[in-house]
């Protein structure tokens, strides 16, 4: 299995589908890290229930997982939030996922053109995401 290389500090995730009304959210800030000696992924928390309740943390870990194809890496979550009504274990999946990918990129081990896939994500160094043009 193959580790991430450097430090991909501050990785911030806000997933947001409810447009208008109620809908998918998450929200969370994490850094990334080379794995410790045990290899694999390593989830650490430093967020208090009161922020991110604990029921999310399977859903970020699986998120993750699949996020970092198989690249090991120890994850500290430094801030999350949550919303009682729209916060969805899907939610913070998909932001997890993200993240990861987030990660590789900024670990210059995916190109950095797979950043324009990522919608929920940023991270020091990402590009700015492009506004639709307005019509005239």
């Amino acid at each position: 299995m193959t580790g991430l290389p450097v430090p991909v500090p501050g990785v911030s995730v806000c997933v947001l589908m409810n447009r208008g009304c109620c809908g998918p959210f998450a929200r969370f800030d994490a850094d990334f890290e080379p794995p410790g000696s045990d290899g694999g992924l390593e989830l650490l928390s430093t967020v208090s229930e009161q922020r991110l309740p604990a029921e999310f943390l399977p859903a970020i870990r699986e998120g993750l997982a699949q996020g970092l194809g198989g690249v090991s890496a120890s994850v500290l979550l430094t801030d999350g939030y949550f919303h009682e009504t729209d916060s969805w274990a899907s939610a913070y999946r998909i932001g997890a996922e993200q993240a990861g990918r987030a990660a590789l990129i900024g670990a210059g081990l995916l190109p950095r053109e797979e950043a324009e896939a990522l919608r929920w994500v940023r991270w020091p160094g990402s590009p700015k995401p492009r506004r639709p043009k307005r019509a005239r």
